[in-house]
């Protein structure tokens, strides 16, 4: 009886060990093809003939995808991706690529009530991922040092080639914390200099940078795990 009990035992933790294991390669095998499909949609902004230099070229990967509204890009870091909207589903893009299959990295997309031309703030979400993935170098603005090296945001888009100075990084806790993801468009001066005076004052540190009204923002937002439901925000104001 002992010996058909630990015999029983063994055969579960040889079939736990194999059911992790083929959970964790699927994972792998995804996160793979994921990153071979961003680098080949970067191949295909960057190949294109008619591209001036220092620009991408949107409008290639529009013929494929027409949900993409921009894409963003940070100097020496893996921040160098497509920027989706699906305003009549928001979170689309939490669980699929760029040719809308199941990814469990997601791609980078902007919330619904922003308008790509007309808001004063864009708002851009993208997972936390290990090995600076997605947004997950965004980690590494909790440094000052790290910022003083990488404080410019470009976000292309079809209509523009822009560029953002960081003003402030911070973090807080989604539902009860400070409600960044509410401010996209400013109803007066009042309102915007209470959303920027709220972002300096949670910052990790003084950037020496500030936004007055009627500077347009982008905002990206990714996970930040100190906390349940804590979120990482970096803030930039367009200067050109």
């Amino acid at each position: 009886m002992k010996r058909i009990l630990f015999i029983s035992f063994v055969i579960m933790l040889v079939s736990i060990l194999l059911i992790s294991i083929i959970f964790i390669y699927k994972d792998k095998k995804e996160d793979y093809e994921q990153e071979k499909i961003f680098e080949e949609i970067t191949d295909i902004v960057n190949q294109s003939e008619e591209r001036e230099e220092n620009t991408i070229n949107i409008e290639e990967l529009y013929k494929i995808n027409n949900d993409i509204v921009g894409w963003i890009q940070i100097d020496n870091t893996n921040i160098n991706y497509p920027v989706m909207q699906t305003k009549d589903s928001p979170n689309y893009y939490l669980k699929r690529n760029f040719y809308k299959k199941y990814s469990s990295l997601g791609t980078p997309y902007m919330a619904e009530n922003c308008n790509i031309e007309t808001s004063d703030n864009l708002i851009i979400y993208g997972h936390h991922i290990k090995g600076k993935r997605v947004f997950g170098e965004l980690e590494n603005y909790k440094s000052k040092e790290y910022y003083n090296s990488h404080k410019n945001i470009r976000f292309y888009t079809m209509q523009e080639k822009a560029e953002y100075e960081i003003i402030a990084v911070f973090k807080t806790i989604a539902y009860t914390g400070f409600r960044y993801y509410e401010f996209y468009n400013a109803k007066d001066e009042r309102e915007f200099d209470t959303f920027i005076s709220n972002c300096k004052e949670l910052s990790f540190y003084d950037t020496e940078k500030i936004a007055i009204y009627g500077d347009k923002l982008i905002t990206l937002s990714t996970c930040e795990y100190s906390n349940k439901d804590g979120r990482l925000v970096v803030v930039a104001r367009k200067i050109i």
